[in-house]
């Protein structure tokens, strides 16, 4: 028998063995992707250090939908970003050490801090040449990759004390956007033929200006400072999100920094999850394309939004991406923040026709999900940050193999944070949770009245 097929017929089996009744989850209260029947999460532990509000719980236990609000060790994501920029200054070094310390830093330890980052951003040349020797086409698995590999070159891998895990963490955050920089540009090397750049981080330049620069060398202030705010807006979302939910499980085991923060990589590499704002662009670059004839024209959009809810157009899959989100109902702050400043890069970069169609094109996907979904979904729905934040990439002029990537590298800073909590809040145990087993008992048959 051929293999291909003998594992053909292997995998036939999934399809009884897998099979679970919807109705049971009901039947024994199973909470599926620990989701209530309202769209909530289900609770399932404390923290300090974010918060994501869409809703409020009344006296009846039902929810009532609010305005978005992210929050960062207390403070209002809203506050952050704008007391940064009434300052004129890069936020997201300032973003790190709120999540990891709790508290805003005095000009003095900010400069120290700063200094200590961009002092970590450059690779080791033995860690360089292994990344540049790393085989693939894709960052994120390249980034995993690095991570694991950083631990043999950690003199004290697997220490959990409070000084380690600060050390490694300040380390990890530094390093990403070199490892993604050189990453791509490897790829490009090898895959693509083109010209390997290397280009070394500088002590003056902020992390975002520090990527763009390793990344592709010229770059504007504007497209440095929109950048800047969204590492901010990605860097922390609360401890149930997937891949933070991925680093608090992996670390209540007390496995290593390395290997726990490669588990979050994998899990926000998932299309579900880290690769949103790809999916958005290749819905915008299609309706944009010829498909939507007159960009101004509501009727015509909405007929085509309709196509897809009912899963006759596009990709058939009933979606229409950015439009929705597991928390947020009225609005997602980071959508509007990262909104308003994209019309300035639209300006700059004579795109602003695209802009008002994106803007069009996320009215008329919310009134057309609601009167498709009716009020009996019982869920508000409004654009989330991916509806923009493809647009304002490709408008930097990064190329979509580091879309994603650039998600991991904010969003390290609120694992890190996360996994020093993990660690050391005095109550703390093995995330263990119950599946309860639904298959009914059989026999064992000898193997010679198997048929």
């Amino acid at each position: 028998m051929k293999t291909d097929y003998y594992v053909y017929k292997l995998a036939e089996a999934i399809k009884t063995t897998s099979r679970i009744d919807p109705e049971l989850f009901t039947k024994y209260n199973v909470k599926r992707g620990l989701r209530n029947e309202d769209h909530s999460g289900v609770l399932v532990g404390l923290t300090r250090i974010g918060d994501v509000v869409g809703y409020e719980r009344l006296d009846d236990g039902t929810l009532k939908a609010v305005p978005g609000k992210l929050i960062y060790r207390g403070i209002d994501v809203e506050e952050l970003v704008e007391g940064v920029q009434s300052e004129g200054r890069y936020g997201f070094e300032e973003t790190v050490y709120l999540l990891l310390t709790g508290r805003l830093p005095d000009r003095e330890d900010f400069e120290i801090f700063r200094k200590l980052l961009n002092d970590n951003m450059p690779l080791a040349q033995k860690t360089k040449m292994n990344i540049l020797d790393l085989e693939g086409q894709n960052i994120m698995n390249i980034l995993a990759r690095s991570v694991l590999e950083l631990y043999t070159f950690d003199e004290d891998p697997d220490n959990i004390s409070r000084e380690n895990l600060m050390r490694q963490s300040i380390e990890l955050i530094a390093r990403f956007p070199t490892i993604i920089a050189y990453a791509y540009n490897m790829i490009c090397h090898s895959n693509q033929g083109k010209s390997l750049h290397i280009r070394h981080p500088q002590e003056n330049m902020s992390i975002a200006e520090n990527f763009l620069h390793m990344l592709k060398g010229d770059f504007s202030q504007l497209e440095a400072q929109i950048l800047d705010l969204a590492l901010i807006l990605h860097a922390e979302h609360g401890g149930g999100n997937n891949s933070t939910f991925t680093v608090r499980v992996t670390s209540s085991s007390e496995t290593d920094t390395y290997s726990s923060i490669a588990a979050a990589i994998g899990s926000l590499k998932g299309p579900l999850h880290g690769g949103a704002n790809l999916a958005v662009m290749n819905m915008f670059n299609h309706l944009k394309s010829g498909v939507i004839d007159h960009w101004t024209d509501s009727n015509e959009i909405d007929g085509y939004l309709n196509k897809m809810l009912r899963k006759e157009a596009y990709n058939h899959t009933g979606l229409i991406y950015g439009i929705g989100h597991a928390v947020y109902t009225i609005s997602d702050p980071r959508a509007l923040l990262l909104k308003k400043m994209a019309r300035s890069l639209a300006r700059e970069k004579n795109r602003e026709s695209e802009m008002d169609f994106l803007e069009l094109l996320e009215e008329r996907a919310i009134e057309c999900f609601m009167k498709f979904k009716g009020e009996q979904s019982g869920k508000r729905v409004c654009a989330n940050v991916d509806f923009y934040s493809g647009f304002v990439y490709e408008m930097i002029g990064l190329p979509e193999e580091v879309f994603t990537p650039l998600f991991a590298m904010s969003r390290i800073a609120g694992w890190c944070a996360h996994r020093i909590e993990e660690l050391n809040f005095g109550s703390r145990r093995i995330i263990r949770p119950a599946y309860r087993n639904v298959r009914e008992a059989q026999p064992y048959v000898p193997m010679e009245d198997r048929g």
